[in-house]
């Protein structure tokens, strides 16, 4: 793993204060140059919804962006039964993986790729997984696949790691925009941003994050 970076698992994180705003859901469908990819979509048809405060700031890094391109949204808000099975399966991926790995640095290692479910940012609707695609709605390249793992990707899911040219420029944009607009990124994964949750109070040297969990809608 890169040096400094910290994991969501760091008690720094874990341990920070949540003092909800009340912030509601709200869909991310019908924002300007904003498209909803339906990979992820759910029984809920809650994948598309986020808090309010996140919804602003990304509708303002889409009008930020070059023209003929847009924001992909691939998930936002996801519920914790959600998370717990996308956790539980990943962990066991890694212990099939590395069987002599302690509970402690098994714990660290699958935190790189998908949140312990206890402070799981994407099930407070603080949180999306996107994109960058063209006018006709196909993605750009941003150095691999939305979602790959740090195994598969052989660590080029991370945020600063080194791409051919054109990856690269294509993930300086997607940076850019969305840092401008006030959200944070886990750089672990370049794809995934978050405002208001522990993460982004911890980034940004908030006292709390403003969004806690949301039970499922189901």
């Amino acid at each position: 793993m890169q040096p400094g970076i910290v994991l969501i698992s760091d008690p720094r994180v874990t341990s920070t204060p949540v003092i909800d705003n009340g912030d509601p859901l709200v869909d991310l469908r019908g924002l300007a140059r904003v498209r909803i990819d339906t990979r992820k979509s759910d029984v809920s048809n809650a994948w598309h919804l986020a808090r309010r405060g996140l919804a602003d700031r990304l509708a303002a890094a889409a009008l930020a962006l070059p023209d003929g391109l847009d924001l992909l949204i691939v998930e936002a808000y996801r519920s914790p039964a959600r998370q717990l099975h996308y956790w539980n399966h990943y962990c066991a991926q890694l212990h099939d993986h590395y069987p002599d790995l302690s509970p402690e640095l098994l714990y660290d290692l699958a935190s790189r790729w998908v949140a312990p479910p206890d402070v799981a940012p994407h099930s407070t609707g603080g949180a999306v997984d996107l994109t960058l695609c063209d006018a006709a709605g196909v993605e750009l390249d941003l150095g691999t696949p939305l979602d790959a793992t740090p195994e598969q990707s052989d660590g080029a899911c991370y945020t600063d790691a080194p791409l051919p040219q054109l990856a690269a420029a294509n993930r300086a944009v997607l940076v850019h925009v969305l840092r401008a607009a006030g959200l944070v990124n886990y750089p672990t994964e370049w794809w995934h941003w978050s405002y208001g949750e522990r993460y982004w109070a911890f980034s940004a040297g908030a006292d709390h994050a403003v969004y806690g969990p949301i039970e499922a809608l189901e």
